[in-house]
């Protein structure tokens, strides 16, 4: 049973099938209607750039084709901070081994101080090789290069100067100001399927973990490895956050069924999950969707007893 207050995540879709966009008013709409409703975070997605091959993907059918528009994340959550006060902004994920590890730790503690504290990284590999080539990027490297940007980060938001030394990056004393308003830096949310190099990145930097793959279907049965990996490593799990996912169920008239959409709150509360991301259609109608976000906050709310 995890001992931190659940928390209820909405992810906001910041891609769109068209290969262009007239404004981003109606993310800023989403974000504060969840705000409003009560939900604790939302999450975005990224891509940089899309090659015409999207067969590697493997969570589903991809939602766009590979001219679709996709705003860069982390321009939409500086866009975001200034449009909402309590909801925490996220992406999960960003790819972050395709960002210099130094500007992506300037970008993300300006988010950081922007929002006053409320700026999550959940980062991971990718999956598309076109990404890495058109960054000038080994994909073969990709591990490696996310954990160097990690440490960066890391390093650049705790230590000042800062020196770092990796296989890809190697500098100091450095400077990086203003740092994060969070203590320790902005949090870190690593993603993958359970398996060695993630374990390692969990332990190392994570805050939480992202699942994917399988293991969005069944989380519970990767936490105790994290568990596991945790207790070989010295460190202590309390504190670490895991992601489940639910899934917005409906009855046969197209209404919110709560009772269906929250039935394993409880077990993943028991299994140690401690942040819930709805996915599902929120209606496009704003009285629709401000009605489903109320009554999905209000359900959580009821089932894990929060206030």
């Amino acid at each position: 049973m995890t001992s931190l207050r659940p928390t209820l995540t909405i992810g906001l879709n910041n891609f769109d099938a068209s290969p262009t966009l007239d404004s981003c008013d109606h993310w800023i709409a989403e974000a504060q209607r969840a705000e409003h409703a009560g939900f604790d975070r939302l999450v975005v997605v990224d891509h940089v750039v899309m090659g015409d091959q999207l067969d590697a993907y493997d969570g589903g059918r991809f939602p766009t084709g590979p001219d679709g528009s996709w705003v860069e994340p982390l321009t939409l959550l500086a866009l975001l901070s200034g449009v909402t006060s309590t909801i925490r902004l996220s992406t999960g994920i960003l790819i972050a081994g395709l960002r210099p590890g130094a500007l992506l730790a300037k970008t993300a503690a300006s988010i950081d101080v922007a929002s006053k504290g409320r700026l999550d990284l959940g980062v991971g590999i990718g999956w598309q090789r076109e990404e890495y080539e058109a960054m000038g990027l080994e994909f073969s490297k990709r591990g490696r290069l996310l954990d160097d940007a990690l440490e960066v980060c890391q390093a650049l938001w705790t230590n000042s100067p800062a020196t770092v030394t990796t296989e890809t990056v190697s500098f100091g004393p450095t400077w990086c100001h203003p740092t994060p308003v969070q203590p320790g830096g902005v949090p870190l949310w690593i993603s993958g399927r359970i398996h060695p190099a993630t374990l390692r990145r969990m332990v190392r930097f994570g805050s939480g973990w992202i699942p994917w793959g399988d293991y969005q279907r069944d989380v519970l049965k990767g936490v105790e490895e994290i568990r596991v990996a945790f207790d070989q490593a010295g460190r202590s799990f309390d504190g670490f956050q895991i992601r489940g996912s639910i899934i917005v169920s409906t009855d046969a008239n197209k209404e919110l069924d709560v009772a269906a959409t929250f039935q394993n709150v409880e077990e993943h509360l028991e299994g140690g999950v401690s942040d819930f991301a709805v996915y599902g259609a929120i209606p496009n109608d704003a009285h629709a969707a401000e009605a489903m976000l109320g009554a999905l906050v209000e359900g959580f709310n009821a089932r894990t007893g929060r206030t």
